[in-house]
């Protein structure tokens, strides 16, 4: 089973083998996508992946953005401009939702009786898109990362109002669009949940993001290993200063957001929908292969 809504990756000088991981996890998964790359870099990820699943980023969209810092001409923006065009996109294509990745995800999982274990199509994503869609005001939601749910805990199968990060299931017709140069997911997160709206992180599904800066290319190479991470945190703190705090942890710069506030947004349920009683796998089975062997974590 594959999601109803389009998957889009955006990816940026990550054609090469070893790097174009969320491209390989949703190839081997056997689930649709369209990566969007900039115009020089077109030839590049033309020659790995079929050209009917690229679409090159327009350059206006570099040219309205707002990064909220100063910035010179010519320097990039991070992904906020190539998610704004994504956005634009799906919902010319007549969408309600839509999927981004962002192009390190090396792969997805489903955690259930305490097992991690590979998925190997993409019933995960409809799954969150129809729990989703039984509600009127889930503006963003998405899988958790697999590093930050340990499988021998008990933990609930999704968070309410939270941030969701990398992997996003986003309304199309929300009042918002993509800005900041730096934690633009983190900032869209928050201005939502200030809005009453609801995020639904799942915990019950879950992506392999490679760690920050351990990959070439991407924000990596324009941003992180130019910048570090302070100047990331410091304006999300300016942002929204009164939920947000720049910390030293792991030996780099972070920030930490207090998510307390938004405890009371509640779920409202769409009309006309009325929820099964019982457990629906979706044809989901269990099954042991050679290469998927589970997580231990």
């Amino acid at each position: 089973m594959n999601p109803r809504y389009p998957v889009y990756v955006l990816s940026y000088d990550r054609w090469q083998e070893g790097r174009r991981l969320t491209i390989k996890a949703l190839e081997r998964m056997g689930v649709p996508y369209t990566v969007v790359v900039e115009p020089e870099e077109y030839d590049h990820y033309a020659s790995v992946i079929s050209k009917d699943k690229i679409k090159i980023m327009p350059q206006e969209y570099h040219y309205q953005f707002d990064p909220c810092v100063p910035h010179e001409p010519n320097q990039r923006q991070g992904s906020g401009p190539v998610r704004n065009f994504i956005w634009d996109d799906a919902i010319k294509r007549g969408y309600k939702r839509h999927w981004v990745f962002d192009d390190n995800i090396r792969d997805f999982y489903r955690l259930n009786n305490n097992l991690k274990v590979r998925v190997s199509d993409g019933t995960i994503f409809r799954i969150m898109e129809d729990f989703c869609d039984r509600y009127k005001n889930v503006a963003l939601a998405g899988p958790n990362y697999e590093l930050f749910v340990i499988r021998k805990k008990k933990v609930p199968p999704f968070r309410l109002n939270s941030r969701i990060y990398s992997m996003l299931l986003i309304q199309n017709d929300i009042p918002y669009r993509w800005r900041a140069r730096y934690n633009d997911d983190t900032d869209l997160s928050l201005r939502v949940l200030k809005d009453k709206w609801c995020t639904i992180l799942f915990n019950a599904f879950l992506g392999d993001k490679a760690p920050t800066q351990s990959i070439r290319g991407g924000l990596t190479d324009q941003i992180y290993m130019k910048e570090g991470t302070r100047k990331k945190s410091e304006l999300l703190k300016k942002l929204h200063p009164d939920v947000t705090k720049v910390v030293w942890k792991f030996n780099r710069w972070h920030h930490e957001v207090n998510y307390r506030p938004f405890r009371n947004n509640r779920l409202i349920r769409a009309d006309n929908v009325t929820i099964p009683e019982g457990t629906n796998e979706y044809g989901m089975v269990l099954t042991r292969k050679e290469d998927s062997p589970g997580r231990e974590s």
